[in-house]
């Protein structure tokens, strides 16, 4: 869920800074609206606030969003999926030499070499006492 909420922020800032290279649009912007840092954090931290009281008072209705935030994810990555396996098969016909290579064993020589573990390591911390 974050991977998309952090991906539309990224993609969105990168729009956001495209026209600054480019001094025709530049030009064009120069006239349109104008846009206040202090005023766009001031308004992003009341909507933070609006959301965090709405979870508050009403916790049902965020559990139910991040429900459906999970959802959308699992849907997004299974279109991910489609899109990969489309381009694939769009790509695969033009380089068959690359995809062959692929489904070849690894040489004994790699199999051999230091093996990398990669995962989460989960640190015990100490609970405080509930007294109740």
């Amino acid at each position: 869920m974050w991977f998309l909420i952090k991906g539309t922020f990224w993609f969105s800032l990168v729009l956001v800074l495209l026209p600054f290279i480019d001094a025709d649009s530049s030009a064009k912007l120069e006239k349109g609206p104008s846009v206040e840092i202090g005023d766009t954090f001031s308004a992003a931290s009341e909507a933070i606030g609006y959301v965090t009281a709405m979870c508050l008072e009403k916790p049902d209705v965020c559990q139910k969003g991040a429900e459906t935030f999970v959802a959308l994810g699992h849907r997004a990555r299974e279109g991910a999926r489609i899109a990969y396996q489309f381009l694939d098969t769009q790509f695969a016909e033009e380089a068959p030499a690359q995809t062959a290579a692929l489904d070849q064993p690894l040489p004994e020589a790699a199999e051999e070499a230091d093996t990398v573990v990669t995962g989460t390591v989960a640190i015990p911390t100490r609970r405080p006492d509930r007294k109740g």
